[in-house]
């Protein structure tokens, strides 16, 4: 958000639909929290609602492919957040946005979906080909690459082996906080490959990833850090005037 931008003196109200892990959700709360305080200044900060869903139903309906069940679920929090009065919502996590639209379809109030915010930052950095690093589901999933497509842009994921690495760090580390050395290098190693198979830039699609890799560790390869992005288009969204909102922001 521009300094010379007009703001509302009174942020909108932040949905977070977190929990999956509570490392992200931790990370999307400090992270509105700060941009929001760059902008207003003094000891102002996000108005904030936080619903957080058990982490353990998550990952079981990952595992078992039960995503009826996960919409519904997470549809659910989405509306208690909603009736909490949220102006906005946006979903902690990458993986589960497999049933944004199922979620979409059951609020009254705007979803920022983490794809295009992501699409659009890529846009504007002149590329029109990533490698994405997330959870086995996202990577191979339809709803993130076709997602990316919509927007025009192409996706190139890692080899099996590989995929089920960066999974495994996932959900075994960095889900529970721990950031191990040997984990980062395979991470490199991975993003090696991907830039070798072609890839222009890299989507950290998981939201813990950025705890274990960040631009500074291949400055000749752009690296799109999908919690800070969402989390910048959330706090643009809290801060911006009715007549930007209702123009599509």
């Amino acid at each position: 958000m521009s300094d010379d931008q007009s703001v509302r003196s009174t942020p909108r109200t932040v949905g977070i639909l977190g929990g999956m892990s509570s490392q992200s959700t931790v990370e999307y709360y400090r992270l509105i929290d700060e941009g929001i305080n760059d902008v207003l200044g003094g000891h102002n900060a996000g108005e904030l609602l936080i619903r957080s869903v058990n982490f353990a139903e998550i990952e079981g309906y990952i595992d078992t492919e039960q995503w009826d069940e996960a919409a519904a679920y997470l549809s659910d929090a989405a509306r208690s957040l909603e009736m909490g009065g949220a102006d906005v919502v946006i979903m902690a996590t990458n993986t589960m946005h497999k049933v944004a639209p199922q979620i979409t379809e059951a609020l009254s109030i705007p979803f920022l979906h983490i794809v295009d915010v992501a699409a659009d930052a890529i846009h504007a950095a002149g590329i029109d080909t990533v490698g994405v690093l997330g959870t086995r589901a996202t990577m191979e999933g339809e709803f993130y690459r076709g997602r990316f497509e919509d927007h025009g842009i192409d996706v190139v994921v890692p080899n099996h082996a590989e995929r089920e690495d960066v999974d495994r760090i996932i959900f075994e580390e960095l889900t529970r906080g721990e950031v191990r050395d040997e984990s980062r290098e395979r991470y490199l190693d991975v993003i090696d490959s991907l830039t070798a198979a072609g890839a222009e830039g890299i989507v950290l699609g998981c939201t813990e990833i950025e705890l274990l890799v960040e631009q500074d560790d291949r400055l000749g390869v752009p690296m799109f850090d999908t919690t800070a992005l969402h989390v910048e288009r959330a706090v643009e969204y809290s801060l911006a005037t009715e007549d930007t909102v209702q123009n599509g922001r």
